[in-house]
């Protein structure tokens, strides 16, 4: 989720220096082309074509875009939530990165059987939280419902890293 975090800490940057550039972040442009990279990469993971991170990254990055885009005009150019949720993204997908998916080679059969059932379950599928996570755009008077939804994408990316390079290990 390189692309994802460089993104985000872009965006806080950009936020946090007032730089014009923000101006041209938040046109209807960077909108629809957010919503359109969050639908094909939902399309992605739902035919399971290609590596499953790029589908992750994609989603996540060109939804933080259609985010930005949505909220900014609806929202004071002061409300801290445009820098403080980039900067929160970034530390998260790289806690994420380097807690769960970096040791994973170490863990043990029993809990990558947990694992694997864990990320077999319905209702935890990326394109689930994917979709509630698009939906969540929405919610203007719920604004901490985006974040959680991608928080838990980062989970979700986390237990299917592990689970996939462990696959990888034992073939």
């Amino acid at each position: 989720m390189l692309v994802f975090i460089l993104l985000s800490l872009a965006l806080g940057y950009l936020v946090q220096t007032a730089d014009p550039l923000i101006n041209v972040l938040a046109t209807p442009s960077f909108l629809y082309s957010g919503i359109g990279g969050a639908l094909l990469a939902i399309a992605g993971s739902l035919v399971k074509k290609g590596h499953f991170r790029l589908w992750y990254d994609l989603f996540a990055s060109s939804v933080l875009l259609a985010w930005f885009a949505y909220w900014k005009s609806l929202f004071n150019d002061d409300a801290p939530m445009f820098f403080f949720f980039p900067v929160y993204f970034a530390a998260m997908s790289a806690f994420v990165s380097l807690a769960f998916i970096g040791p994973s080679e170490r863990l043990d059969q029993e809990s990558l059987r947990y694992m694997r059932l864990l990320a077999e379950q319905k209702g935890l599928q990326p394109w689930i939280i994917m979709l509630g996570a698009l939906g969540s755009l929405q919610l203007l008077e719920h604004y901490l419902v985006f974040p959680v939804l991608i928080t838990l994408l980062l989970l979700r990316f986390a237990l299917d890293s592990c689970v996939e390079r462990n696959s990888r290990r034992n073939t």
